[in-house]
C-alpha cells in the first residue's frame, strides 16, 4: 500500500470508520444505561464515571472490530 500510494487513503478511511463507530456506540450505551444530561446536572462525578466506563468499553469494541481485524 505504501509503495503504490494507497496507504494514507486507507488509514483515513479506517480512522473515519472507527471514529463513527465509537461515537455511535457511546451514544447507544449511554442511552441504554440511562446516562443522561439530567444525571450530568445532578451528579457530575457519577456522570463522568459512567461516561468513562462507556467510552472504554466502546473503544475495546472498535479496536477489536476495526483496528485489529
Amino acid at each position: 500500500m505504501r509503495m503504490n500510494g494507497t496507504l494514507e487513503g486507507y488509514l483515513k478511511e479506517v480512522n473515519q470508520e472507527a471514529t463513527e463507530m465509537l461515537e455511535t456506540l457511546v451514544r447507544q450505551y449511554a442511552k441504554a444505561e440511562g446516562v443522561t444530561e439530567a444525571l450530568k446536572r445532578s451528579d457530575q462525578l457519577e456522570w463522568v464515571r459512567h461516561m468513562n466506563n462507556i467510552r472504554n468499553r466502546a473503544e475495546e469494541v472498535v479496536l477489536n472490530d476495526i483496528i485489529y481485524r
